[in-house]
């Protein structure tokens, strides 16, 4: 893709994956224009002095919940990144009608607005909580999957639009990360964990940028695109953080899983397997979907999950990633 001539609408763009996002954006591909879209105005001025007011840089204060606004925010748009979301998993179980407006209407207006505007290409950005979602969050982020998913049937043959989504698991980096926590309990003398045998998914706020991208460039549109990433356990993140802490279990939280999956045996059925990454093709596409080649067929009764996952992070590159601050 020549980046060069693209017009970006970033949505969510002042929160962590925003700002990794428009760094390596700027640096690396110099699209044409990238508008940062969120509703935090501090957010965004810090953004500007941290990019130094860029030029191919505009910010628009508006919600996803406003579609007026983003009919505005979407003129000209070649490419559109949808990262915003309702995102904490209390919050979400805790005001239930606020992230189903955020997560699900907000994704639909998304839609709406980007076939209105004969956008290009669409990716949202999902999570392994979508995957036989236990919380309201993961229920709105498969929801939301959905709808862009099925979303190219409406494209019709007079528009140009194709739209999939980034499906990953716990970002390193970003606002809320285990490690923060860690680093701040281990002042105390204390770590706390839920449960000793929690496993999680685990990249980096650059990598899964670059996946993003990656994925907007061979995009067919109507897939989800998992990376391989590598799987660790919490208590080893906790020992390598501070290994002369003792760690004090304290139950798992309400819509916690003990393991997480990035693919359902039942997806499976419908994935292909490249050297890095997973597609799950649509099941039945309602629209001239072109399928892809090169990739081979997942083994029966394949899940790809934290647990069984075949690569695990090392203590080596546990200690890098902490002391990188990640």
């Amino acid at each position: 893709m020549d980046w060069n001539n693209k017009m970006i609408l970033l949505t969510g763009g002042t929160g962590s994956f925003g700002q990794a996002f428009t760094e390596i954006m700027l640096r690396k591909y110099k699209p044409k224009v990238l508008r940062i879209f969120s509703r935090d105005e501090l957010k965004q001025y810090d953004m500007m002095k941290r990019f130094n007011d860029h030029p191919a840089l505009r910010f628009f204060i508006g919600d996803v919940r406003d579609r007026e606004r983003l009919l505005r925010a979407m003129d000209g748009v070649d490419i559109v990144v949808h990262a915003a979301a309702m995102k904490q998993v209390p919050t979400c179980e805790y005001n239930p009608f606020e992230a189903v407006r955020t997560n699900i209407f907000g994704a639909e207006n998304i839609i709406e607005v980007a076939l209105e505007h004969n956008v290009e290409k669409v990716i949202a950005i999902s999570s392994d909580k979508a995957v036989a979602p236990l919380n309201l969050y993961g229920a709105t982020k498969l929801c939301m999957e959905k709808l862009f998913i099925a979303s190219n049937a409406y494209v019709g043959t007079r528009r140009r639009t194709r739209m999939s989504c980034a499906r990953y698991g716990n970002v390193a980096g970003s606002r809320g990360s285990v490690i923060p926590l860690f680093k701040e309990q281990k002042k105390t003398g204390m770590l706390t964990i839920t449960d000793e045998r929690m496993t999680r998914f685990w990249i980096t706020l650059e990598q899964g940028v670059e996946f993003v991208i990656r994925c907007l460039d061979m995009m067919h549109g109507g897939e989800v695109f998992i990376p391989k990433i590598p799987s660790l356990k919490i208590v080893d993140l906790a020992r390598t953080v501070s290994p002369e802490c003792k760690i004090d279990y304290i139950g798992v939280r309400p819509g916690e899983k003990l393991h997480e999956s990035l693919i359902t045996r039942d997806e499976a059925r419908h994935t292909l397997e490249f050297d890095d990454y997973f597609i799950i093709e649509p099941q039945e596409p309602q629209w001239a979907y072109a399928k892809w080649k090169g990739g081979k067929a997942t083994p029966d009764g394949f899940r790809y999950a934290s647990d069984t996952n075949d690569r695990w992070l090392t203590k080596k590159e546990m200690e890098e990633m902490i002391r990188q601050g990640k």
